[in-house]
């Protein structure tokens, strides 16, 4: 029998939504700002990161995520595990589209959603009751919902592409 940890699943799933979401709703109220990689281009002729991830995005992902834990019962370093190994799993996606020379914010299916909700899924086993199938059903379940949120987001015009 599946041995599954709804609310420390239910809490991380939260807290990857805030880490997540800052940097989207960040670039819409402060507008953009300087690429992390700071413009640097490897050899093959792309950008390490490319000019959609700011130092800024990560800070207040960071930030967020920390300051949210408590109000759900964490403190605040689970909500910064898990704001850092989120972005750091949207930082190695994009550094894979760059090698694939996708221009930044094209939609790679999967590699777009699983990194950023998988890394801190399976770090939160550290500090929280969590098993693989929880972080299974955690990722599967942020995959499918940042799709449809990615929409929503667009049409509300928070997103600048609907996915």
């Amino acid at each position: 029998m599946l041995d599954l940890h709804f609310l420390a699943a239910a809490q991380i799933f939260f807290l990857v939504v805030v880490a997540n979401g800052t940097p989207v709703i960040a670039k819409k109220i402060f507008g953009t700002a300087r690429p992390l990689d700071g413009g640097i281009v490897l050899a093959d002729g792309q950008p390490l990161f490319g000019s959609s991830k700011t130092a800024r995005g990560i800070l207040l992902s960071a930030i967020a995520s920390s300051l949210a834990a408590p109000f759900i019962g964490l403190s605040w370093t689970t909500g910064l595990l898990v704001a850092v190994t989120a972005m750091a799993g949207d930082l190695l996606s994009s550094f894979i589209k760059r090698r694939l020379k996708l221009p930044p914010g094209s939609m790679a299916l999967g590699l777009d959603q699983i990194p950023e909700s998988l890394f801190p899924a399976m770090a939160c086993r550290w500090v929280l009751p969590v098993s693989i199938p929880d972080v299974l059903v955690l990722t599967a379940v942020f995959f499918a919902g940042e799709l449809a949120a990615s929409r929503a987001l667009y049409t509300l015009n928070i997103r600048d592409r609907p996915y």
